[in-house]
């Protein structure tokens, strides 16, 4: 009987304000419906527990949303700006959108099985945003996006993937990357040194990462190309790999 309680105490209530809005309850009556209440919560603390969870549950899920139609009312940003490095078919029905600094070690920890996906995905376009979120810590960070945006600027997708791999089959990230290091694989791209004028065009991926609210790299979204609504477009943040191959899977059906 303990169990219904609170259930029942809540209903009279709700019960009560609905049938006559100008009565109110006694302070006496007042004062007992609250001691009822404290009583049950004290011996069934897993009332709260189960209330606290539904709360931050669909306080992830509000969050997911809002996260989705940003994503979607900057469609555009995100799969046409052609200075942004790419790899697969301009006119691929599936895009895979990356947000990374090469200095992070889960963008690295992630970064094979995205070599793999785009082996086995050969039509899905892969589109990596420059986003050195670690470039006032270690400056190589700002250094590899400035030399990636000018290798696929020079050289296109293909110099850009080689570079790319590169810096990441290194495995020199969290500060241990370097501007030699960097220049090798860029050399090994075929770039040409003398035309490279390194820029801070990467601050519109910042700024576009800051605007989708993601908080750390890696972070990515699946979307088709056309039609792309929040029950097909998939964010996800972090090196999730189960997530992102599924995305991937179902939207290329």
């Amino acid at each position: 009987m303990k169990k219904l309680i609170l259930p029942l105490v809540l209903a009279t209530v709700a019960h009560s304000a609905t049938a006559a809005n100008t009565e109110t309850f006694t302070p006496e009556q007042e004062a007992r419906i609250g001691e009822i209440a404290a009583q049950y919560l004290a011996e069934h603390p897993e009332f709260l527990i189960k209330a606290s969870q539904k709360l931050q549950q669909k306080q992830l899920e509000e969050q997911a949303s809002a996260q989705k139609s940003a994503v979607i009312a900057n469609k555009n940003a995100l799969i046409n700006d052609k200075t942004t490095p790419f790899t697969g078919p301009k006119n691929a029905k599936v895009n895979v959108i990356e947000f990374f600094d090469y200095q992070c070690i889960y963008c690295y920890r992630i970064s094979s099985t995205i070599e793999s996906l785009q082996k086995q995905y050969p039509d899905v376009r892969f589109i990596f945003k420059e986003t050195p979120i670690f470039g006032n810590r270690w400056e190589p960070s700002k250094y590899a996006a400035q030399m990636g945006l000018e290798i696929f600027a020079q050289k296109g997708s293909e110099a850009y993937e080689q570079y790319h791999n590169g810096i990441y089959a290194s495995g020199l990230n969290e500060g241990k990357l370097t501007k030699a290091v960097v220049n090798t694989q860029a050399k090994n791209a075929g770039v040409s040194f003398d035309e490279f004028k390194p820029t801070e065009s990467y601050q519109k991926n910042l700024q576009l990462f800051s605007q989708l609210g993601f908080k750390g790299t890696p972070a990515l979204v699946v979307m088709p190309t056309d039609g792309a609504t929040t029950e097909n477009t998939y964010v996800i943040n972090g090196a999730d790999v189960a997530s992102l191959t599924n995305a991937i899977k179902t939207l290329s059906k």
